[in-house]
């Protein structure tokens, strides 16, 4: 069985560059012997860089290795030594909004009986959580408001770790809130979030779209 690419993402998910050797080449796809690169999942998307001064135009999760598609022409080589270099300021807008979502999605589980979670979406300028549910979400906003603001504000740690290591099974866990079974990228601490505002999107019948926002580092809201 071919080794699988391993996820320095996880062990530190601040880390921006890396050392590392090309694992396989096929065509424009690369595999990695180990990575900082995330990949789209779990409605996450992926990061933004390069890797040996290419850019990554995709990355892709395939079972538990992730496949690279650079430019055509990379001219790269099974065993050739590379830099693997990420954009750090979207990878932590991604984070501050994927933890700023998931807490979203806790206190809508927590205070909304059979809500059903049917889509998620976690870019760079903001998250979304698609739900279905007949009545008018936005008068939770107060609640959800008032209980993530008091969790950020509280600065908790954040725990961040394999429930099942040969599976590559993970989860994040915020003590005395919640803890859940997720494989992105997580963020130490939740006062890094900054005071997260919410908008109601109709999106037909029965759904309820919420968009969620962070503020920018030293602006308004982003």
């Amino acid at each position: 069985m071919d080794k699988v690419v391993e996820k320095l993402f996880w062990q530190d998910s601040y880390r921006t560059a890396l050392d590392t050797r090309i694992a396989a080449v096929e065509g424009d796809r690369v595999t990695l012997e180990e990575t900082i690169f995330y990949a789209f999942s779990g409605g996450q998307e992926s990061d933004s860089g390069t890797i040996g001064g290419r850019t990554v135009r995709e990355a892709r999760k395939d079972g538990r290795d992730i496949r690279y598609t650079l430019e055509p022409g990379h001219g790269l080589k099974t065993g050739d030594p590379v830099v693997v270099e990420i954009d750090g300021a979207r990878r932590l807008k991604l984070m501050r909004l994927h933890l700023a979502a998931e807490i979203i999605l806790e206190l809508a589980y927590q205070n909304l009986l059979g809500i059903q979670k049917i889509g998620a979406h976690i870019a760079e300028d903001k998250a979304r959580i698609d739900f279905e549910w007949q009545e008018n979400i936005s008068r939770l906003f107060p609640m959800m408001q008032e209980k993530a603001g008091a969790l950020i504000a509280a600065d908790h740690p954040i725990v961040s770790a394999y429930s099942d290591e040969a599976t590559q099974r993970r989860y994040w866990e915020i003590a005395g809130f919640a803890r859940v079974p997720c494989g992105g990228t997580h963020l130490k601490r939740t006062g890094e979030i900054g005071a997260l505002t919410l908008k109601r999107v109709n999106i037909g019948k029965g759904k309820e779209r919420i968009e969620i926002r962070v503020p920018s580092p030293n602006m308004g809201e982003g």
